[in-house]
């Protein structure tokens, strides 16, 4: 089982090589979910990637974040300098980036990040369409969860990978849009300022409770080895090497059955949050998942960095070789490396003299060349032929030794790729306002006004009773956006054909193929991240007949992207910010006490609605969007989608017929992110 180690720069290369690691993922200084660590420029990884490999180590770069219109052609051009400077694998979640790169890097290995929030099976059929070699697993699966997944991965020769140690995000990952909408800085773009980490509190708790502890699987790793899991991943490309080398340490010296006391308590001195968590695989969840960084836990880590310097302070030999020398009469010496990649490094030296006293041996040779210290390398087989009486100097030996070395090394960084990259986006006219139909979005039944003149379509969450919506409007059923039982969602979709209802609305690639294999008609929403017309593109490819664009592009931009399936955008509503399957309002009271509806508050006193479903939450922003002032830009869009949460029957009535109207907004509102330009 491989050990994944994250590297923010070359000093952390080093540490998680040396002790240990079998692959390390790093980003670019562009399209990486990290994109505030130090990150690395093409001559800067062509290092990197030549350290690695002649350490036997692999390189997978990180294009995990969503790509806007403009970006596809240089994500592309980003990938082929990468994929030239002989990285070993991808790490994607833009579908329209994926897409383009089957194409342009047929050769090239792709991996799904979590980003792509993948945490059901289904997913899969549309991962093995794009060629998708690994999942990265969404950390809120349970250990059960891995299990049946790894099972079913396991029959489309997918592997899977998962995070076993670092950072929890509140939010599952790819769904979050509060860094964006409260400061401005996406982290489905790379760009998270973790106001999570801030003061949200549930009513009376006086805690931090979007603030997670700690992942930490390290007890578990034999078992998900058993499970079938291909790669252990570390998170933390914003720490520091030392933590890298603590975490990677302590997967190895588990994997290789050695005690890990020493190093346990090393990693929660150089990094905790008032301990650490295994809540979402052992279905624990609740306040004993949550923590923040505490002044002991600070003070606690430059006690352990003394210790974890030792552990990677010089080179870890890791690579096997075996090593053949001739030294015959009249000949030059003659020595190789064998490596285990089937490299041969052979290096001459001078004519070796006749002995005037003692002759040099077959065990001096072998001691000369089997002194491999301070390189990745050691000796499992030395086979000397030597003939009599022959006197070599062991300057001589050791210079050929270092010589065989640097030979060998060339070869195992060897990288003859020359890929181009043959791809620009095409550039479409200005969209033209058009017949715009709307979808209204209802949370409760009992919201839906008796006058529904000029909505089209009414969307409810798909465990409702539909047989209310009267006839001649269109009858939508969304989706859980995290599904934790795929068998319940098939046999609720057959019973919601009775009842008239024949598309489905779709936030994750498990609800789209749910639905197609159903028959339903399949509207994707905005939580599929898509900013582009490859995006829309691969969307439409993997049946959706509608597209909801993401709520974090510019309507300026969005204007210009073109689609065979019509695309829309949520004009209204309290956006939700953030998918969690650990409600932070259990930290104060129960669910039956909470009803499925409360609010968290910020160290503003800002409050933040929570509504629950299906065993999943969603934090919502504190004001609704509002656009209906805006037909000049909503105009041009196909569908635009009015979201009710808390508003009553007759405030959903009210804002159906200002859209309709045109009119100026008279209650508190945002424009959310349309009218700015998300670094």
């Amino acid at each position: 089982m491989e050990i994944l180690a994250p590297a923010g720069n070359m000093d952390s290369i080093y540490a998680a090589v040396r002790t240990g690691a079998d692959a390390v993922y790093l980003g670019l200084k562009d399209f990486s979910a990290r994109r505030n660590a130090e990150n690395f420029d093409s001559e800067s990884l062509r290092e990197a990637v030549k350290y690695c490999h002649i350490r036997g180590v692999k390189v997978y770069v990180t294009l995990n974040t969503m790509i806007k219109g403009k970006e596809v052609s240089l994500a592309v051009k980003a990938a082929v300098d990468a994929y030239n400077c002989g990285v070993d694998a991808f790490i994607v979640s833009d579908l329209g980036l994926i897409s383009v790169l089957r194409e342009v890097l047929p050769e090239a290995v792709l991996h799904a990040s979590t980003q792509m929030t993948v945490h059901s099976p289904a997913a899969l059929e549309i991962l093995k369409a794009l060629n998708i070699k690994r999942v990265v697993l969404a950390r809120e699966m349970s250990r059960e969860e891995i299990k049946n997944f790894c099972a079913e991965a396991k029959k489309q020769n997918i592997e899977v990978e998962v995070f076993v140690h670092g950072a929890l995000c509140m939010c599952v990952s790819g769904q979050c849009l509060l860094s964006s909408m409260l400061g401005g800085r996406s982290g489905n773009r790379g760009l998270c300022a973790g106001p999570c980490r801030l003061e949200f509190s549930a009513k009376g708790s006086g805690r931090y409770d979007l603030s997670l502890k700690d992942l930490s699987l390290l007890d578990e790793l034999k078992e998900l080895r058993s499970m079938g899991v291909t790669s252990i991943k570390i998170e933390g490309r914003m720490k520091r090497p030392e933590y890298v080398a603590a975490a990677v340490s302590a997967c190895r010296d588990i994997l290789d059955g050695k005690s890990t006391k020493e190093l346990e308590t090393a990693i929660r001195g150089v990094f905790s949050r008032s301990g650490f968590t295994d809540g979402y695989y052992k279905s624990k969840l609740g306040a004993d998942m949550f923590g923040i960084r505490t002044k002991d836990d600070v003070l606690g880590a430059k006690e352990a960095l003394p210790y974890i310097h030792t552990l990677y302070r010089s080179e870890r030999q890791c690579v096997p070789i075996k090593i053949s020398a001739e030294i015959r009469y009249g000949r030059a010496l003659k020595i190789t490396f064998y490596d285990d990649l089937g490299n041969e490094a052979t290096v001459y030296g001078e004519i070796p003299e006749n002995a005037k006293t003692r002759a040099t041996s077959a065990a001096d040779i072998k001691t000369a060349l089997e002194k491999l210290g301070g390189t990745p390398y050691f000796a499992i087989k030395t086979e000397v032929l030597l003939d009599g009486g022959l006197f070599i100097k062991t300057s001589s030996l050791n210079e050929l030794r270092r010589a065989a070395v640097e030979t060998l090394n060339g070869l195992r960084a060897a990288n003859c790729r020359a890929a181009e990259a043959n791809y620009n986006s095409v550039t479409h006219e200005k969209r033209v306002t058009r017949r715009t139909r709307i979808y209204a979005k209802f949370t409760e039944s009992k919201q839906i006004p008796e006058n529904l003149c000029g909505i089209d379509a009414v969307i409810l969450p798909f465990e409702l009773n539909f047989t209310e919506i009267p006839d001649g409007v269109t009858k939508i059923a969304e989706l859980p956006r995290y599904i934790s039982d795929e068998k319940r969602v098939e046999h609720r979709l057959c019973e919601l054909k009775n009842q008239g209802v024949f598309t489905a609305y779709c936030g994750n690639l498990s609800a789209i193929v749910l639905a197609k294999q159903a028959g339903f008609r399949v509207i994707a929403s905005n939580g599929l991240n898509c900013a582009s017309d490859e995006s829309l593109s691969a969307l439409a490819a993997f049946g959706a007949d509608e597209v909801v664009l993401s709520a974090e592009i510019n309507l300026q931009d969005a204007k210009y992207l073109s689609s065979k399936v019509p695309s829309g955008i949520f004009a209204y509503g309290r956006l939700p910010l953030m998918l969690t399957r650990n409600c932070p309002i259990k930290n104060v009271k129960s669910c039956a006490e909470c009803g499925g509806k409360s609010s968290l508050k910020d160290r503003k006193g800002v409050m933040f609605p929570v509504i629950c479903r299906q065993g999943y939450s969603e934090i919502l922003n504190s004001t609704p969007i509002y656009l209906a002032d805006k037909k000049d830009d909503t105009g041009v869009f196909d569908f635009i989608i009015l979201s009710f949460t808390s508003e009553t029957c007759d405030e959903a009535q009210n804002i159906i017929q200002r859209y309709l109207s045109g009119d100026e907004p008279e209650n508190d509102f945002t424009r959310g992110v349309y009218y700015k330009n998300i670094p």
